[in-house]
């Protein structure tokens, strides 16, 4: 048998697949996805990383959220967005009627950055495959960027978070909403005048809820104004 005849095969045996196979397929693909980030030495970061913070929540959730990078807290469990960072975008969630363990949040890299710092392009590209993974096995309906970080990979832009933020853009057919970073929330915490950062983030993230409602109710967003 050529490799024609196998490729053929194969493609037989995908199209073929009952829902249950397809459930088992997704399933070992997020295990090989897992597997290949705890022992991923594909940049430098892997030397000082003590944990790889892989992401967590809601496998099927058509809502992710993508921040930067681990930091101390998450390098240290092993899990996204639990410092203090974290448990503000905990309660920015829960204000919203969101509630974390229904959505899927994870970071352009998985492992922390020296001291936190900004993740360098070539850390960010060694993890994209590990992102885009997850992109595809969740197929999310709607994507939150948290921070400049994220916005910047993902659509592939110069422009800052200040001015991208609260805007919908169309990628690859997911709406994409940019939102500020909550730890950058947290250097404003006494700021709560209207068109502050804080309030900003709450007009965002009660757009986020009205689409994901949506989503919810008819599979589908609506209205969205893409870029604008």
């Amino acid at each position: 048998m050529n490799n024609t005849d196998n490729d053929q095969n194969e493609i037989k045996e995908i199209f073929s697949m009952t829902p249950d196979g397809v459930e088992r397929a997704i399933s070992v693909l997020w295990d090989e996805c897992k597997r290949r980030a705890s022992s991923c030495e594909m940049c430098a970061l892997y030397a000082t990383r003590k944990t790889v913070v892989f992401g967590e929540g809601d496998e099927s959730s058509k809502l992710m959220f993508i921040g930067e990078g681990p930091g101390e807290s998450e390098d240290e469990s092993g899990r996204p967005f639990i410092g203090r960072a974290g448990q503000l975008l905990t309660q920015i969630l829960q204000a919203a009627g969101i509630d974390r363990r229904e959505v899927y949040i994870t970071n352009v890299v998985k492992c922390r950055p020296p001291g936190n710092r900004t993740p360098l392009p070539e850390e960010e590209a060694a993890c994209d495959a590990l992102l885009q993974t997850q992109i595809l096995l969740i197929k999310p309906a709607i994507m939150v960027l948290l921070g400049s970080t994220p916005t910047k990979w993902i659509l592939k832009t110069t422009e800052g978070i200040t001015k991208l933020r609260g805007r919908w853009f169309d990628w690859r057919g997911i709406a994409v909403m940019p939102m500020f970073h909550p730890s950058y929330l947290l250097r404003y915490s006494s700021d709560k005048k209207q068109g502050g950062p804080k309030h900003l983030s709450w007009l965002d993230i009660q757009e986020v809820r009205r689409q994901w409602d949506l989503v919810r109710e008819t599979g589908m967003t609506e209205g969205l104004n893409f870029g604008r």
